[in-house]
């Protein structure tokens, strides 16, 4: 089987999608997690102002409000999470997308004290961090938060991942990449955009340049120019169509080298490093 075949396969992508149907999908899927769980009652997830956690929190919410409803238990709630550091400069986004969702309560935790405690402890043990580490600091102390509030109120962290991240590795390892549930995998990035058009939500919030915003040399620097290829190209990828040799490679390439992210702890039964 060819590369391109091997990593469609293994993310899930579809072609083509009936967006109210992968809604149905997300939205069942986290139900149903929750219902053979009995003693999670809360679903929590980080909110950037984004397109994948925007998308992501609508279905939180969503399959929260129909469980709530179905079951009579009012103890079910969806928790969402603002975690910026300092003064996040897309604010507004984040707001509109807090509006968009209707989260059943919202929690801000503003990382930046804990950021900048952590790297001054690594520099008295004789570590200097360079801007990228301290970006994924960032993610870490971000997930870090997320999970403490989950313990505190019966609850499992939800990720963001999706088709167009996971195949490229582009996110921070334990970081937003250590999750518990992750209802949009499967999904590219122009699919993503599709629910989202479909649930209603306002058009800046899906058609804004995608940006992980974790480095304070580079702010704001957006996904594509970090990863040398368009999100268009990835998603063309994952639906099988055929790019030139060139964009394939990079794609390809970063697939291979960020496998170990997409797996758990390396044991001596792994063999895909050899």
């Amino acid at each position: 089987m060819a590369l391109q075949q091997e990593i469609i396969q293994a993310l899930g992508v579809k072609p083509q999608i009936e967006p109210a149907h992968e809604i149905r999908v997300s939205v069942d899927f986290l139900k149903s997690y929750l219902q053979k769980y009995p003693f999670i009652k809360s679903l929590v997830l980080g909110i950037s102002g984004g397109q994948d956690s925007t998308l992501t929190g609508k279905l939180c919410q969503t399959a929260i409000n129909e469980l709530r409803e179905e079951t009579g238990d009012s103890s079910y709630q969806f928790i969402a999470v603002r975690l910026p550091f300092g003064v996040q400069a897309d604010e507004q986004d984040c707001q509109d997308a807090i509006t968009f969702i209707q989260p059943d309560r919202v929690l801000t935790v503003n990382i930046k004290g804990a950021v900048l405690a952590s790297e001054q402890a690594l520099r008295e043990a004789g570590i200097e961090l360079s801007d990228f580490i301290r970006g994924n600091e960032k993610a870490r102390e971000r997930m870090k938060a997320q999970y403490s509030i989950a313990g505190m109120t019966k609850g499992v962290v939800v990720g963001t991942d999706h088709g167009a991240e996971a195949v490229t590795g582009f996110f921070t390892k334990y970081g937003d990449g250590g999750t518990d549930i992750n209802p949009i995998f499967r999904l590219n990035k122009r699919q993503g955009k599709a629910l989202l058009k479909t649930l209603g939500c306002p058009e800046h919030l899906y058609q804004k340049a995608p940006t992980a915003d974790l480095e304070d040399d580079r702010p704001s620097l957006p996904d594509e120019a970090a990863l040398g290829v368009t999100y268009e190209q990835i998603d063309d990828y994952l639906e099988g169509k055929t790019l030139d040799e060139g964009t394939s490679k990079i794609i390809e390439g970063w697939y291979l080298k960020t496998e170990h992210k997409r797996r758990t702890p390396i044991t001596v039964f792994d063999d895909f490093w050899k």
